[in-house]
């Protein structure tokens, strides 16, 4: 049991160290433990050795408490659409993933769709891949970092501004 709860430790502690390094467009991504060991250099995967929901909720929860970040979530678009006689305990997670996603901008994608933006993304910017414990399929959660201090609508209007020459510090 000492190892295993070391073992957690590791992982919580690198990646709480990442995050405080990551920013807007790196990735997080709570990955099933057949999820493949994607080869980008700016890729880190990390065995949890845990619980998808825990893992998953610890990672939220980290995020969170980071006001530099905000998550944007994506999920296998194919997860709806499992049969629980195909994969016993997918209703289950579904319910799971719908409480703690709760308040979350959540966006449904096709698996390989999500595996092909995240594999362009981490030719520049670094992705952070936990492994965990679970075998159902199509269960990977993928967290996009946005800012959590300036979002779109300011962006817009920033290059709104920019385009019309209207800028504060402008001279008259």
């Amino acid at each position: 049991m000492h190892d295993s709860h070391e073992h957690a430790h590791k992982w919580i502690n690198q990646m709480e160290q990442m995050l405080k390094l990551f920013g807007h467009r790196n990735w997080v991504l709570i990955a099933d433990s057949a999820f493949p060991m994607l080869s980008s250099s700016g890729v880190k995967t990390l065995a949890t050795e845990t619980d998808h929901v825990e893992v998953l909720r610890t990672v939220l929860g980290h995020i969170q408490q980071c006001p530099h970040i905000r998550p944007v979530v994506y999920i296998d678009e194919e997860l709806a659409h499992i049969d629980e006689q195909d994969a016993p305990g997918i209703t289950t997670l579904r319910q799971q993933f719908n409480q703690l996603l709760n308040g979350i901008e959540v966006h449904k994608q096709a698996h390989l769709d999500l595996i092909n933006k995240v594999s362009e993304a981490a030719k520049l910017f670094h992705v952070l891949v936990l492994k965990t414990t679970i075998t159902l399929p199509y269960t990977t959660v993928f967290i996009e970092l946005d800012c959590g201090y300036w979002d779109s609508s300011k962006e817009d209007k920033l290059r709104k501004r920019m385009r019309c020459g209207t800028g504060s510090h402008n001279a008259p």
